[in-house]
């Protein structure tokens, strides 16, 4: 506004100073007047300035700001569990061929510790471990059959690694048994590091990791060797067993399970070197970040379950009496306090879980302790507390 006043003040003046300063036609020259009237100009505009409105800042109070909206939800989210639940079941994405972990016997009947992850599922969604679908898939169709939705969960001894995280489309959650990838030989080859494989026959499963990590292993040591690739676990063992191959290569979980079914299994020995380290764990589709979290705090659940002491046989009678917080928070015995409900299931799903498999070193003792045929020594799968890596974050 004081600009605007300015302009006009100065449109009016600018004239009025020309005409001052004009000739008149009298013969004798005015006085010059021009610099005082520029000086009345000046004035005036001061005064323009001086009686100019401020501009009125207490008319009101400032209006507050709008509560931020709560976060919409991502697209996809609650899409899974909103389908299985219509379908009445899981469906998850297995291996059959790898006893301890995931093998189906003669009558159909899968079990193993992938299985058990399988279980675990099922009891959080459904309480029932019946309600679940095992889909036996190669390593090769095993991705393809997450992408496109033919399965919920993979959980089938898959290895965490940069590129299957981000190229597949898919999420690993949290890891469940820490592997590494070893050689199996003959005992009477008398063979007892790698670099007495120079020139050998290695077999190996097609389109996993370990395939890659051979090569790599073998090209560090400037070491030659022929793989003999095959499709399955069946087809690279099978062909081990007929002596088609100087050494077999898998994950050292994998070794301990197929030799337990060999003819003569004391034939044959695991040399004591690791190739690589392979994390193994479900994995999920990206996109549903519901589901993701559903999947990893299930197998967060059975950590914490045996850190607190709790199994499938004394979960029901903790629940209703241990004060310890985060145990009653866990097991949905706070009244105040429904973690289920943030995950979308009940408020006793934990519960469901760990009655249904127990904690994770019960799973771990059925299918892979010292009394089974694929006795694996739990090392570095202990409880962070046993000086292993498993270790959950907090239930609050």
């Amino acid at each position: 506004m004081i600009r605007s006043r300015k302009v006009l003040s100065l449109l009016v003046a600018v004239p009025m100073a020309l005409a001052a300063c004009a000739s008149p036609p009298a013969a004798a020259p005015a006085a010059p007047a021009a610099p005082v009237e520029v000086t009345r100009i000046v004035e005036v505009t001061r005064v323009v300035e001086v009686t100019a409105a401020p501009a009125d800042t207490s008319a009101a109070a400032p209006t507050p700001a709008p509560a931020p909206a709560a976060p919409a939800a991502p697209s996809g989210f609650g899409e899974t569990l909103k389908a299985i639940k219509a379908r009445g079941k899981l469906i998850c994405g297995v291996n059959s061929q790898v006893p301890g972990f995931g093998f189906v016997d003669s009558a159909g009947a899968f079990s193993g510790f992938d299985i058990d992850y399988c279980k675990a599922l099922a009891a959080a969604i459904f309480n029932d471990v019946n309600k679940v679908e095992y889909r036996p898939l190669t390593a090769e169709q095993r991705f393809a059959a997450l992408q496109s939705g033919e399965i919920d969960v993979l959980i089938r001894n898959t290895t965490w690694t940069l590129t299957r995280d981000t190229d597949n489309g898919a999420n690993f959650v949290a890891t469940t048994f820490y592997d590494g990838q070893g050689i199996m030989v003959p005992k009477d080859a008398n063979i007892t590091k790698l670099e007495e494989l120079d020139g050998a026959t290695i077999c190996v499963q097609k389109g996993t990791t370990t395939e890659l990590n051979l090569a790599d292993q073998m090209a560090a040591r400037n070491l030659k060797y022929t793989p003999a690739v095959f499709e399955d676990a069946n087809g690279t063992f099978g062909a081990y067993a007929e002596g088609r191959c100087d050494a077999v290569t898998t994950d050292k979980s994998g070794l301990v399970s197929r030799r337990s079914v060999l003819p003569n299994p004391d034939d044959h020995v695991i040399l004591d070197v690791t190739l690589s380290k392979e994390p193994l764990g479900p994995m999920v589709r990206h996109g549903d970040d519901q589901w993701f979290d559903i999947v990893q705090w299930t197998v967060f659940a059975t950590f914490a379950a045996e850190e607190f002491g709790i199994t499938a046989e004394n979960v029901d009678s903790v629940a209703a009496s241990d004060t310890r917080p985060e145990v009653r928070r866990l097991l949905g015995a706070d009244e105040k306090v429904d973690l289920g409900a943030k995950l979308g299931l009940s408020k006793d799903w934990a519960v469901n879980v760990i009655k249904a498999v127990g904690n994770y070193g019960e799973i771990y003792d059925r299918n892979l302790g010292p009394n089974t045929k694929t006795a694996i020594p739990r090392g570095i799968n202990n409880l962070y507390t046993q000086g292993g890596l498993l270790y959950s974050p907090p239930f609050r």
